[in-house]
């Protein structure tokens, strides 16, 4: 019996070790690719060899090759690809000298014979072609089920010069690669430019590139700043080097030599790896692209050097207007050096616009991360070719690293602005409580001395909050100073929730175990006194997590530990019931409001089920987590959780926005709860598809999870995300992806 290959997606493309741009950017897509849906989905490769003369050493993921001047390897490789059961797709990334013929036009007899899906992305949009490079652009466009262009005036050419209809022209950001916010100073050390004002120009060197324009803006600019070091980093196109040399090049360096900028002036002549190039970028002070083309795009080098946060000069092509404004560079004219001096002048004269810049271009990129394209592609590869791999998606690992950059010596920060932990915002009981709780857990899958080290810190803060009464202070300042006027009822039930799960958890030392049930023991009695119904919540999930040898071992009353689960969860159900009786019976909830952790409330008494067996617990659970559900899984396969912006009263309509990520984990929590308990499979669907809201699987179909940080995001608005890296928000993904890790690992 022949095996089913999972499907796959085939990309027609340049590739390297082919230098070429094209080339550099379907690698980088279908890597994002395979790094999100392989091995669902697989990416293979149909590469395009320029002039039949070159032989490359390409990748496995190079299926199938194509000498763009010989016509009948394009009509071969179509027929070979219709019989490929597992290519359910092709995606052609399309420039019009990559292909064979006047304009490309080898590329049509290929498209007449596919009998595949094709989605073509368009590098180059002129506002103004001739009539050949029109006919050619509207038939490829025709013959294919889709457009994907980097802009949206790239959208609007297409639609108005080449008659394209608009439905078909999809608008997606060239890709980024995705770092933490750069640190300049440490990329200048480790390059060895430090106390340079470095400006950077990267790419292929050929004419086009305007170069000189910007040396020549040089020379007054440097009278001013003479620590100014130019980067011209990049080999010569290997189509240029083939046809005339290094002549451009030369003409270069001669210009430096005429205006005396040896000294300010060096040229890097190689194709760069990334990492060595991010290097480069995140030393730029100024990054400077002259290019002469007005209707270039897309543009890999200006998009990278936003990404890595480089106040931007550059031209005004097509591409450059539709991403810089005056907050993230300046636009200057063609071929006007004068222009680029001026700019230079504004930017490095004016500490504090630079920083803005290099904040505002960091920020705006955030979209354009390869992984947020990657999800891109594949909703417009999968609504037509109807390739949706497992809902679970791939699992990032579980990673410590941003929670050890949020902790000190003493325990958790609260905030951080954008991923430098903010000493000003002081502790939180809620966050170390939370933290101590996932970092015991983490402590389960791998026993790491720095995760032990984690959970001592904040065993050790929450006892420093202990107060003689047995309840707890919530806020401290970062000198140590207890700063809170009121009790917070969340925390004590959060902090309870926490020793709970420490005092059962027999993989952690016994002195761990020992020192959290002592608090448990001088606190817990006031959980009766609670009035907030997520602290009610917070409490009984801790005490649920309570087994006898615990009670015996530890001297804990198990007769009022079970007395409070059962008091509690009659609390909830007592305000279920009142609710539930106002005017209608839709409204299926305990307050005539959803607000935050809203999955809680039912996860309560899926646990109290758990623990007395009583089913008036597991009616109302159900009730109120299918009401819950009904609500956030509007859509069948997205989550959107209760807006913080209105949150949602009842006969009121719903919030969306200002979606926190608390409310998404607490939802994956309840709902692996709930399969567990229930054993209903619909659950752990809910739970995967709730997961994935941090993934990019949400309404702007961004990550809300920085996987190069190990942080998350702290919301998703309407419009972008809150980059800013609080505790809050990283502890809320890390407990929600260590849930969802018990069921998938």
């Amino acid at each position: 019996m022949t095996k089913i290959k999972n499907p796959s997606i085939l990309y027609v493309s340049s590739f390297p070790p082919r230098e070429c741009g094209i080339a550099t950017f379907t690698q980088d897509l279908s890597s994002a690719m395979d790094k999100e849906f392989n091995p669902e989905i697989k990416s293979k490769v149909l590469a395009i060899n320029d002039n039949g003369t070159s032989i490359y050493n390409y990748p496995r993921k190079v299926i199938k090759q194509i000498n763009e001047t010989e016509m009948e390897d394009y009509i071969n490789r179509a027929n070979e690809i219709n019989k490929s059961p597992d290519i359910k797709l092709v995606n052609i990334q399309h420039e019009y000298g990559l292909f064979g013929g006047e304009q490309g036009e080898y590329l049509l007899p290929f498209l007449e014979l596919l009998n595949k899906p094709v989605i073509i992305t368009m590098h180059t949009v002129l506002p103004h072609p001739g009539d050949k490079m029109k006919k050619i652009g509207k038939l490829i466009s025709e013959k294919s089920f889709g457009t994907i262009v980097m802009n949206h005036a790239a959208k609007d050419i297409l639609a108005e010069k080449y008659g394209i209809k608009k439905n078909k022209i999809h608008v997606i950001p060239h890709g980024v690669h995705h770092i933490a916010f750069p640190s300049g100073k440490r990329a200048k050390k480790k390059l060895h430019l430090q106390n340079r004002t470095v400006l950077s120009t990267f790419g292929m060197i050929s004419r086009d590139k305007g170069i000189e324009y910007a040396i020549e803006a040089l020379p007054e600019i440097i009278k001013k700043y003479p620590n100014i070091l130019y980067l011209i980093i990049g080999a010569t196109h290997p189509v240029v080097r083939r046809q005339e040399g290094e002549k451009y090049r030369n003409k270069l360096k001669k210009l430096v030599v005429k205006h005396k900028l040896t000294k300010h002036v060096k040229f890097y002549n190689k194709y760069l790896g990334l990492s060595e190039l991010i290097d480069y970028l995140k030393a730029t002070d100024v990054y400077i692209y002259p290019m002469l083309s007005r209707e270039q795009a897309s543009s890999g080098s200006l998009s990278y050097a936003m990404s890595c946060g480089c106040p931007c000069i550059s031209t005004s092509s097509q591409y450059a207007k539709s991403v810089i404004n005056n907050e993230r560079g300046r636009l200057v004219r063609f071929r006007n050096s004068k222009d680029i001096e001026k700019a230079l002048d504004e930017i490095i004269s004016d500490i504090k616009l630079k920083k803005e810049m290099k904040k505002n271009n960091y920020f705006y990129t955030r979209h354009m991360t390869w992984q947020n394209v990657a999800l891109s592609y594949f909703k417009i590869f999968n609504e037509y070719a109807k390739i949706v791999p497992k809902e679970k998606g791939k699992l990032p690992p579980v990673s410590l690293d941003y929670i050890k950059n949020l902790t000190d010596k003493f325990g958790m920060i609260q905030f951080a602005n954008h991923t430098k932990p903010d000493t000003h915002s002081g502790y939180c009981l809620d966050d170390n409580a939370r933290a101590l709780l996932g970092c015991a857990q983490a402590y389960k899958q791998k026993k790491l001395k720095s995760t032990l080290d984690l959970i001592n810190i904040y065993l050790k803060f929450i006892k420093y909050t202990l107060k003689s009464n047995g309840k707890f202070h919530n806020f401290v300042s970062y000198h140590g100073n207890f700063i809170d006027r009121t009790e917070s009822d969340d925390s004590f039930g959060r902090a309870l929730w926490a020793l709970g799960y420490v005092i059962n958890a027999e993989h952690l030392p016994e002195n761990i175990r020992k020192t959290a049930a002592e608090i448990f023991k001088k606190s817990n009695a006031h959980a009766r006194d609670l009035q907030s119904l997520r602290a009610m919540a917070f409490t009984i999930t801790g005490f649920s997590h309570l087994e006898e040898k615990d009670f015996i071992k530890f001297k804990i009353n198990s007769e009022k530990i079970n007395k409070l689960i059962k008091l509690l969860s009659d609390n909830l159900i007592e305000h279920y019931d009142s609710t539930t009786g106002k005017q209608n019976n839709n409204w299926h909830w305990f307050e005539d409001c959803l607000t935050y952790s809203n999955y809680k409330l039912p996860e309560a008494l899926f646990r109290a089920y758990k623990k007395t067996k009583d089913k008036k617990y597991l009616k109302v659970a159900e009730k109120s987590l299918n009401f819950l559900n009904n609500i956030t899984f509007e859509k069948e396969n997205t989550f959107s959780p209760i807006g913080q912006d209105g949150w949602y009263f009842r006969n009121g309509k719903r919030s969306y926005f200002d979606q926190q990520p608390e409310d998404a984990a607490t939802a994956v929590e309840a709902l692996v709860t709930a399969n567990a308990i229930t054993k209903k499979k619909k659950y752990l669907k809910q739970a995967e598809i709730a997961f994935q809201w941090f993934l990019g699987k949400n309404h702007l179909n961004q990550m809300v999870y920085d996987e190069a940080t190990g942080g998350c995001y702290d919301g998703l608005g309407k419009y972008s995300l809150n980059f800013n890296q609080g505790a809050e928000s990283t502890i809320s993904y890390f407990l929600a992806r260590l849930a969802i890790g018990r069921i998938y690992g």
